[in-house]
């Protein structure tokens, strides 16, 4: 049974709710002592003089920070102590936002909330049952061993789940960090269709039972046989990178590839076809009052016409469905600028029968 690394109340308007915070990761890296080469003896770091070499003991060691060279700001541990925050015993929500409104990049560590007894159970799935129905995410900030934390309460099944969060200014901006970056849009026409169709080929649900750490796996593998006296194979040599006048017979050699490991066929001549009519056929069933075939509207008509009658169950059905699926029915109803839409612009663009959402200001 995990053991809680904090306990405090999350509090909400005036609901409050006592619980326990537990690590929700573990380390599975395989960790290896420092010895003397020749030798069992083990190396231990030790803090010494740089300019003597002498060794220096832990009431001797001050911090100090560079102004510029050779020139410190000495701080003694006492004076960090004095203003250091003290342990948060409340997470107060201050905000709630949309989930996918926050990037990715400011995720950092994950915990587990529970509550802190079955009496509290029942506040506890009030709060978690909110944020599920809404998808929005409980911001707030507290402090844990002497470290205040940026943090994100999100719904899974079941339980609550306690983000920490990177800080506005730990977040690079690529635009000024990274050497390159492409200066325009690459990848028109045949090769991001090509692009997206490989995308759609290879697309699957996640399960990350499916994915292992074959790095550590291979360590192992390592640390066996060198204790059983074999030999160990050499690695393999990286990929060579693409080159782009061989883009599109790569993508095409790739798409051929997947969908043949996916038990898909080929399409003749190596393009996938538009099953438009059957599709639209399908979902104009199930988005409202059935019509009498009279005749087969034409492809843009029909998806069209689909997308006006499908109301809230048709965005829900079009939020099922992948980016690539998306941009195929995007392509089908030639909704403009469909190349530089996101997912969801192309969900409210094909539930709007085409016609691209124009964004408001904040």
């Amino acid at each position: 049974m995990a053991r809680a690394i904090w306990s405090g109340v999350i509090t909400f308007g005036l609901v409050t709710v006592p619980v326990g915070l537990y690590t929700a990761t573990e380390d599975h890296t395989v960790h290896f002592h420092q010895l003397q080469r020749g030798t069992s003896d083990r190396i231990r770091n030790k803090r010494v003089n740089e300019r003597t070499g002498d060794e220096v003991g832990p009431g001797d060691i001050v911090k100090g920070y560079e102004l510029d060279e050779g020139r410190y700001v000495v701080v003694e541990p006492g004076e960090l102590d004095e203003i250091a925050p003290g342990r948060s015993q409340t997470i107060d929500i201050t905000d709630f936002v949309d989930l996918d409104r926050i990037e990715p990049v400011y995720f950092d560590r994950t915990y587990y909330v529970a509550p802190r007894g079955k009496e509290y159970a029942k506040v506890y799935e009030l709060l978690r049952a909110a944020l599920a129905g809404t998808d929005k995410a409980g911001i707030a900030t507290f402090v844990m061993r002497n470290k205040q934390y940026l943090t994100a309460l999100r719904a899974e099944d079941g339980v609550l789940v306690l983000q920490t969060l990177h800080w506005a200014d730990e977040v690079r901006d690529p635009g000024r960090e990274l050497p390159e970056l492409p200066s325009g849009r690459a990848g028109r026409g045949k090769q991001l269709d090509m692009a997206l169709q490989l995308v759609d080929a290879l697309s699957s649900d996640w399960d990350p039972s499916r994915y292992r750490d074959t790095y550590q796996e291979k360590v192992r593998e390592l640390v066996k046989a060198k204790a059983g006296g074999q030999e160990i194979a050499a690695a393999e040599e990286p990929p060579e990178a693409t080159n782009v006048i061989d883009l599109m017979k790569v993508l095409e050699g790739s798409l051929k590839a997947a969908r043949s490991g996916r038990g898909g066929e080929e399409p003749a001549g190596g393009r996938e076809e538009k099953p438009a009519p059957r599709k639209a056929a399908a979902r104009s069933s199930a988005g409202g009052p059935a019509k009498a075939p009279a005749r087969k509207a034409p492809p843009k008509e029909a998806g069209a016409a689909r997308a006006r009658g499908r109301g809230a169950d048709g965005r829900r059905e079009l939020q099922k469905l992948s980016k690539a699926e998306l941009y195929r029915r995007a392509t089908e109803q030639d909704v403009p600028g469909r190349s530089r839409m996101s997912r969801e612009e192309l969900v409210d663009a094909l539930a709007s029968g085409g016609r691209r959402r124009k964004k408001t200001a904040a």
